[in-house]
């Protein structure tokens, strides 16, 4: 096992996982699903957020107590398939920061091609969560790290759904820096750089369209 990449296998993910494989999975349920499992993995993605201590009182008494330090986290969804996650991510941290990279995947090539980026101030000084479900070749995430640590970032964490050992290990290898957190490590791409046996195009069974 790389030791950059974290597998998060409590049993509620893994076993929505299952139900994400599975291609006769409805459209509404897949969105469903995958929003749940975003929340889990929310709560790894997050663990190591620095506290500080405040002052409160309670109904009984006065009490000092733990509270996020800091900027806001920033959560960089890669459309369009991120979405997914990030709307799980928002629910465990719905003052977070949201960024988006705009890229798909030359089928031919399998590099990325970009055409949109947006993210917050101030990415120095908060943590930056790269958002995809899939990490196939690894190529897109590699480029969205490059295009964060550009503007700023260095304080970063890739999120993901299913990761091929392909991906972890060409993202590794470009960003050693960066911890991978994945709900599941599958056994391989295929020739056309799919993830096998993963689940499909994430984007394409979210939405309801056709690869």
């Amino acid at each position: 096992m790389n030791a950059n990449f974290t597998l998060v296998d409590h049993p509620l993910i893994q076993h929505k996982l299952t139900i994400l494989r599975r291609k006769d999975t409805a459209t509404a349920q897949f969105r469903q699903v995958l929003r749940e499992v975003a929340f889990v993995l929310g709560c790894e993605v997050t663990k190591e957020l620095t506290l500080g201590n405040i002052t409160i009182e309670t109904p009984l008494e006065k009490t000092e107590a733990p509270y996020l330090e800091g900027k806001k986290i920033c959560f960089v969804s890669i459309l369009r398939a991120g979405n997914g996650l990030l709307e799980g991510l928002l629910d465990l941290v719905p003052s977070a920061r949201v960024g988006h990279i705009g890229m798909y995947r030359d089928h031919e090539t399998l590099q990325p091609i970009q055409y949109y980026f947006k993210t917050p101030e101030h990415l120095d000084s908060r943590l930056v969560v790269i958002v995809d479900p899939m990490l196939a070749t690894g190529n897109t995430a590699i480029e969205a790290a490059n295009l964060l640590k550009s503007n700023g970032a260095n304080n970063l964490k890739f999120l993901c759904l299913v990761a091929a050992p392909e991906g972890i290990d060409a993202f590794s290898k470009a960003h050693s820096d960066i911890p991978i957190i994945a709900a599941g490590l599958d056994r391989e791409l295929n020739d056309i750089g799919y993830i096998m046996p993963g689940l499909g195009d994430a984007g394409d069974r979210m939405y309801g369209t056709k690869a």
